[in-house]
């Protein structure tokens, strides 16, 4: 691998090394949490903020009463989750406490109407779970896809539509707190209060002087309920001390925003409000930013959901996203600015009230071109993905190794238009060239995007962060509006409320964590330099990541994040290669390849749903891909390249050994296979087990010459037998079409034909290359020129087929087997009788069924299939990612965890996915058969020949 160009350019920097004694005491407290290696401490050192430290290990405890533990050793300590908070909270020098791993447990309550959750729940994950009931959490930040509970409480998250009445601060009920101390308080406890001023008299006592001392303090009543009224992340929340009594809810109320500097949230109970079903949403686009800032108020009276701002910098980077419609693509932006508005109801009525209200509204502002409000479902989707998206995509697109850096503030709306116009004279006088500004018009808040290079002067970042300050400030806002104050805005805070309220937060820190060991130098600081401090560089590497904003949107759809290295980290270490040998420090740079090769490369599922989750569609398979290519050799890519040219063969090869290996004892093959990877490795030789199936069928040609069809069936067919003796997919597929009057041509030479994935994921790409002629060739023979379509019956399949011909064979449309099930053969089928149909089917989409769009047909099929279909919770890539089960059994089990105990809860008759390689997977990670979902709409369709669904359940 070459990293010249990233050595050249990279600062240099040394990580300070563990402390052995650190470490110890952490080890003798909690045993088995310490993570200590070169790649766990830098692999979480970064996360989206601007801010870079390297702390001395990562924790990972599993319980609260193990972070007790921690505490009572008066060590540093910081919390961290999904690390997408932006200014530098989730970052460390000391100790780093991993609280995602093992917090993530959801309960509603009260029919929706509450939710008990843990920090490490992703907020998209619990709305998930609110959706059944109609409900969804109140905070909507933009992040909802990777932000966790953990940091929602801490950063007091609200978003697009809580504004400031249905924030973390307003929807808390209760709080499951670990002090400093180590007491665990349940604030929602009857007898809370009484614990409090039991375990922790000191504490409780002084929170109820504090209360007295502000309430008794007209200047400092006016000062809070005017900072409150916007949306302020700003130091501590002291409208705790006017709006609660008790010392417990004050407490509660003022760890959310704290930033984790105050006490530990091991768990929070959180009010609900309505998901409304319906909406209107459209963009409405100015001449200028301060014609769409000027016209705010009077859209804000007709009560809107969501004003949401977007500048001309930013049109121009959502005019490039792909969800982009046709008036946003063609759109030719010079000084325009854009709302983005949407009105949301639960009835019909109400909403077409609303946007009547609308139209007159429009009517009279001066408009670039015609407003339009649209209920469709996919458009409004499209719309907000642009814009939630639109952090991250602005700062992808920044010059190659700068940094990126998105701050946010508030201003009563009145103030919005001037504000403006004073960050635009102040980008222009200080040469930030595209800067954007976009944010919550409705609530005041502005977020403006900067790109800084850290590693030159800062004089110019310095003083530009005076000259905003005292333009919000001078305008009655607030430097946080709702990122936290982390280390960016910390030397301000007394600047904003004044010394008396300083040292009112300074006695709540006090109080809290007399010892200072929660989150040193976040929220609170006396060096009015911090901000200036530990600022990260941007390395640049390869170009397939180098995008990559470190925003963390990929970890929660990772299917290796519990067990090795996720996308994020996996770009991250790269820089952190090229920045210790930038520095000199060549042990560093060996030592991190040495733990990437396995906790990156061999690891990665390379299944893609990365980029389905990275708002610049960031692949980090195709960086896998290529790396694991260059470590092979001469004689290796030889070898994959001749099993190209002879497939047929060479499946049938495969087919005969796994009938030999069913047949021989288990215990002797098993052993073998031990021992065949402990010579030639882990990731060369595949771990046979027992509950692997035998051979499969071997495909042969069948043509047809007046076809509706060209029919591939999958080399995985040939592979791997049918679960539990069933049909096939191939069999049943090909049942299903004969009755539904459709003929299928099956091509010859399909024996040799593959989908190329086999030498894609492992990166071979002469074999790639070899493979992917022959498929062209006979495809585009095989259907007269594209006439026909070519069906696959392994969702993987078809997505490889798809990238094979697409470029080189445009005219060839690849289909999916449900997708063309769907579509062609169901409406010629006559509906199953009632009861033939299954009583309830647990189903488990695929990385690729997801990735192709397969959702609608999949739902379509199953619901046919079974009377309650249900995608059990903790669903996602099962990572047996073709043979990667086998190499490392450990990354599936891993990845299906959390799926498998949901389906272990379930009861299911019958459990199904759409290709043979996770239906593997999870027959090994449950213990329940699954089939090919179209095998078991055979069966309830009549094709089976026992009793309905006898060969499947």
């Amino acid at each position: 691998m070459s990293l010249s160009d990233a050595e050249a350019q990279a600062r240099p920097r040394r990580p300070r090394p563990s402390d052995p004694a650190v470490l110890a005491a952490v080890e003798t407290a909690v045993p088995g949490i310490v993570r200590a290696r070169a790649s766990d401490r830098l692999g979480m050192a970064h996360d989206a903020s601007h801010y870079l430290l390297t702390p001395q290990a990562v924790l990972v405890p599993e319980s609260a009463a193990q972070v007790a533990a921690l505490m009572r050793t008066g060590l540093p300590l910081t919390f961290r989750s999904g690390g997408t908070s932006l200014s530098g909270q989730g970052v460390s020098e000391h100790l780093l406490v991993d609280t995602r791993r093992h917090f993530r447990s959801v309960e509603v309550l009260d029919g929706g109407a509450r939710v008990r959750v843990q920090p490490g729940a992703v907020l998209r994950q619990v709305n998930a779970r609110l959706a059944a009931y109609g409900r969804k959490l109140g905070p909507d930040p933009a992040s909802e896809s990777a932000c966790t509970i953990g940091g929602v409480v801490a950063n007091n998250s609200s978003g697009m539509t809580c504004g400031t009445h249905a924030n973390t601060y307003r929807t808390l009920e209760s709080l499951v707190l670990v002090l400093p101390s180590g007491t665990v308080l349940d604030t929602g406890a009857p007898d809370a209060d009484a614990r409090l001023r039991a375990l922790e008299p000191a504490l409780a006592e002084g929170l109820v002087r504090l209360r007295d001392r502000v309430r008794g303090n007209p200047d400092s009543v006016g000062r809070i309920e005017a900072q409150f009224s916007l949306k302020n992340t700003m130091g501590y929340g002291l409208n705790s001390f006017l709006d609660h009594d008790s010392p417990a809810q004050i407490l509660a109320h003022l760890v959310v925003g704290s930033e984790g500097t105050l006490a530990f949230v091991a768990e929070a109970v959180l009010r609900t409000v309505p998901a409304h079903r319906l909406a209107a949403t459209g963009l409405v686009v100015f001449p200028a930013l301060r014609e769409a800032m000027a016209a705010v108020p009077e859209i804000v009276a007709a009560g809107p959901a969501a004003v949401e701002l977007l500048d001309a910098e930013s049109l121009r980077v959502a005019a490039t996203d792909p969800y982009a419609d046709d008036v946003l693509r063609t759109m030719e932006v010079r000084d325009h600015a854009a709302l983005l508005v949407e009105w949301q109801e639960s009835d019909p009525a109400p909403l077409a009230a609303r946007e009547r209200e609308a139209a007159r509204v429009f009517a009279r502002l001066d408009l670039a071109a015609p407003a339009r409000l649209s209920g469709d479902t996919a458009g409004r989707a499209a719309l907000w993905r642009i814009r939630k998206n639109l952090y991250a995509a602005v700062a992808g697109a920044r010059p190659s190794g700068t940094t990126a850096l998105l701050e946010d503030v508030a201003v009563p709306v009145p103030a919005l238009a001037d504000l403006c116009d004073d960050l635009a004279e102040l980008f222009s006088r200080h040469g930030y060239e595209r800067s954007v500004i976009f944010g919550h018009a409705k609530d005041g808040n502005l977020h403006f995007m900067l790109n800084e290079r850290f590693d030159t002067d800062l004089d110019r970042y310095e003083e530009f962060t005076e000259e905003m300050v005292a333009a919000v400030l001078g305008r009655g806002g607030t430097l946080k509006a709702e990122h936290g104050t982390g280390r960016v805005m910390a030397p301000f805070v007394r600047r904003q409320y004044g010394d008396e309220l300083y040292d009112v937060m300074r006695e709540v820190k006090r109080l809290c964590d007399p010892a200072g060991t929660l989150n040193p130098g976040v929220v609170l600081t006396d060096d009015p330099r911090a901000h200036l401090r530990d600022l990260k560089t941007v390395v640049t590497v390869e170009p397939e990541v180098d995008r990559c904003v470190e925003c963390g949107y990929c970890e929660p759809v990772c299917p290796s994040r519990d067990l090795t290295t996720t996308p994020r980290q996996r770009i991250v270490l790269r820089r952190e290669i090229a920045a210790a040998r930038a520095a000199g420090d060549h042990a560093l740079a060996r030592r991190l390849e040495e733990e990437y090769d396995y906790d990156a490369v061999d690891t990665c599922a390379v299944d893609g749903m990365c980029a389905t989750a990275c708002p610049v569609l960031i692949n980090t398979g195709d960086l896998t891909k290529r790396l694991r290519g260059e470590r092979h050799g001469r004689a290796a890519r030889a070898g994959w390249k001749t099993a190209a040219r002879h497939w047929g063969a060479v499946t049938r090869a495969m087919d005969l050994a796994m009938d030999a290996a069913a047949a021989a004892p288990a215990g002797l093959v098993e052993g073998a296979s031990r021992a065949a990877r402990a010579v030639a490795g882990p990731d060369a030789v595949p771990q046979w087990s027992r509950d692997l199936p035998r051979g499969g069928t071997p495909r042969r040609a069948a043509p047809i010459p007046d076809a509706d069809a060209v029919y591939v069936p999958s080399c995985l067919n040939t592979l791997f037998a049918p679960a539990d003796g069933g049909p096939g997919v191939m069999a049943a597929l090909r049942r299903l079409a004969e009755r539904a009057g459709l003929r299928l041509h099956v091509p010859e030479g399909v024996e040799s034909l593959c989908c190329g994935t086999p030498w894609s994921s492992k990166g071979f790409g002469e074999g790639y290359e070899v493979m992917g002629r022959r498929v062209r060739e006979t495809l585009l023979s095989a259907t007269r020129g594209g006439r026909l379509p070519v069906v696959s019956d392994a969702a993987s399949c078809t997505e490889g087929f798809e990238r094979l011909v697409a470029a080189a064979s445009p005219a060839v449309r690849v289909l999916d087997a449900v997708t063309f099930v769907a579509e062609h053969v169901l409406p010629r089928l006559p509906q199953p009788a009632e009861g033939r149909r299954l009583a309830s089917l647990a189903l488990h989409p695929t990385c690729s069924s997801t990735r192709l769009g397969l959702d609608a047909a999949v739902a379509e099929i199953a619901g046919v299939v079974a009377k309650e279909v249900v995608v059990p919770e903790g669903w996602q890539c099962c990572a047996f990612a073709g043979d990667r089960g086998m190499l490392h059994p450990e990354l599936t089990a891993s990845a299906t965890r959390a799926e498998a105990a949901s389906v272990a809860e379930g009861g299911f008759a019958a459990h199904a996915s759409v290709n043979r390689t996770c239906e593997i997977g999870m027959t090994r990670a449950t213990g329940e058969t699954y089939h090919h979902l179209l095998e078991l709409l055979d069966e309830v369709t009549g094709g089976g020949t026992g009793t309905p669904g006898s060969a499947v359940t």
